[in-house]
């Protein structure tokens, strides 16, 4: 199966939201948010999902996981699928893995896999996406 690349930028907006655990634990400032963002390029399509972050007291070390569901276009293909996020910063040096759940893909966009890439650069949001559209059993 061929590889295939999506590229574009997005917009994002993050929402506090109440935690249902201790927001301040020895050492980490707890934080939950909700995600609402618009693809373009490659990928026309708006998400919605939840993160939850960890800031430890040592300055640029953090963490952080997410859920989002994506709805939309990809390559002109009309569908659904979920991204998983889960990401460190080590005292300013980031690590980040956002792969596609296995099996979410729905309509056009079944037997989708892939990882993706957020770039950050003079404060706009841009992706990369590198994935792969396999025929469903």
């Amino acid at each position: 199966m061929t590889t295939l690349h999506a590229t574009g930028p997005f917009d994002v907006k993050l929402s506090p939201q109440a935690l249902t655990v201790e927001d301040k634990v020895e050492g980490a400032a707890l934080g939950r948010m909700s995600i609402d963002k618009q693809f373009h390029g490659d990928l026309e399509a708006t998400s919605k999902g939840e993160m939850l972050s960890a800031m430890s007291g040592t300055p640029g070390s953090a963490g952080y996981v997410a859920i989002e569901k994506v709805s939309g276009t990809l390559h002109g293909r009309r569908g659904s699928f979920v991204l998983q996020h889960n990401a460190t910063m080590t005292r300013g040096t980031p690590a980040m893995n956002i792969i596609v759940v296995p099996d979410s893909g729905t309509d056009q966009l079944a037997g989708l896999s892939g990882t993706m890439t957020i770039v950050i650069a003079d404060g706009k949001h841009s992706y990369a996406f590198d994935y792969v559209l396999a025929p469903t059993p």
